[in-house]
Formats: C-alpha cells, structure tokens, sequence
C-alpha cells in the first residue's frame, strides 16, 4: 500500500482572495513505511505573503524569486501521487489550494490523481475527542522530537505527520484475520496452516488493586469523552 503524507505553505488563508501555494512537501509511505522517496518543492508567486502566514513559515518573496513557478512542476507533482492514498492535517485547507493551482494549469482536481483522500486531523478527533489535535499536540501526545520545527515547513511538517499517522493507526494492523493468524510459507511458497486445536490459554484474573486502576483509567476516558466509555459492562450483561 502507497501512501504520500503532504503540507503545504501557503501566502495567507483564502484562496478566493487570490492566496496561493508556495511550498509543497510530500513524504512516501510503502506498507507504512518510510522509503526516503520525498517530494518537495518551493514555487515563486507575485504576491507577497500575509504577515501573519510569513510568521508562521518565514518564506519570503524574495526567496522565492528564483523558484519555479507550480505549472512548470505540476506534472511531476501528479505522477508521484498517481494513485497513492493521500494524508494530510485539515485536508480541507490544503485541498482547496492544490485544486486551485491545478484548475489554473488545466489539471483537474487532486481527487483525479489520488486513489482516495485521508484526513487525518478527523482521525485524531475520532481517536481523542475534545482533545487539543494540532500537529504540535499531537506531536506531543506520541513524544515525537519536534526541535527542529522552529518554524513551520511542508516537509518537516509532512515528516512529522507521517510518524503522527503511523502512531493514530497502529491498531489498524494488529487485526490479523484468522488466516493470516494461522498460516505461514514453507521454503517452496506452499502454504503450511499451522493446527491449534490443543493450544490451551491459560487465564489470569485480576487483582483487586488493578480492577481499581482499571476503574479509575475509565472514569478518565468517560471524563474525556463526555460519557462515551464503550469499555464498561451494559446493564443487561451486568
């Protein structure tokens, strides 16, 4: 599975206001993995940025004076998420630029390109709901080294998202089905099931004093959640 973690920088917050997208930062993920085959790209633009988006990302019109402009690298950008899933933090936001700039150069919309579109900052609300879920908290959150971002790029931006990511959805995986469970490949690829029919588990109650420490982590996460704790006993099974 091919996933691409993306961020933009952009010169202000309204595209129908004439705002545009100046950095681009693409990381690859192969079977939630990172294969170091990054895309990044500065592009130059004639407009200056708002003064509060040049104190978020620093990015100048001067320095990007010699950059080239999104339509001379737009196919480039679309060959390498040809396909791919596509993640990003308030997808919302960085969509609606990116369709933007395609629909300028005639290329369509980001969907066109992209085999679906994840946004993970919902993720995050699904997974820590009344929770602060920027990056920066939920860099936080998973103890994720965040030093280098002094000020915010879309590539360290995206790097720091996929690690986010894989944090958000590391449950995903662990479900095994029952086949997958069970069998394994000898050394000519044939499949060999293994039998578990006498595998005997042996189970050990808790104590009293962890029930208690069970207790009180859902009486946290009721708090939390608003009484949405879906981990206690119903009424009918009590």
């Amino acid at each position: 599975m091919r996933q691409i973690i993306l961020d933009t920088e952009t010169t202000g917050l309204s595209v129908t206001e004439g705002d545009r997208v100046i950095e681009l930062g693409c990381v690859e993920l192969l079977n939630r993995q990172l294969t170091g085959n990054n895309l990044h790209f500065y592009f130059k633009v004639d407009r200056d940025s708002h003064p509060d988006a040049l104190r978020v990302h620093g990015i100048t019109k001067e320095f990007l004076s010699d950059k080239p402009r999104f339509e001379e690298l737009a196919q480039t950008f679309i060959d390498f998420v040809q396909d791919a899933e596509i993640i990003i933090h308030n997808a919302a936001f960085d969509v609606g630029f990116l369709d933007n700039e395609l629909a300028l150069v005639g290329k369509g919309r980001l969907q066109d390109y992209a085999s679906t579109i994840t946004d993970s900052l919902l993720l995050a609300r699904e997974a820590f709901p009344g929770k602060r879920n920027s990056l920066d908290a939920l860099c936080d959150r998973f103890a994720i080294d965040k030093t280098n971002r002094t000020l915010h790029g879309a590539l360290l931006d995206s790097e720091l998202l996929a690690q986010v990511y894989i944090h958000l959805t590391r449950g995903q995986n662990a479900l095994l089905s029952d086949d997958e469970q069970t069998e394994s490949n000898d050394e000519q690829g044939n499949v060999q099931r293994a039998d578990l029919s006498g595998l005997k588990l042996i189970v050990l109650p808790a104590s009293d004093a962890e029930l208690e420490q069970h207790e009180a982590i859902l009486s946290s996460i009721d708090k939390d959640s608003g009484g949405k704790t879906v981990w206690r006993p119903s009424p009918e099974s009590a």
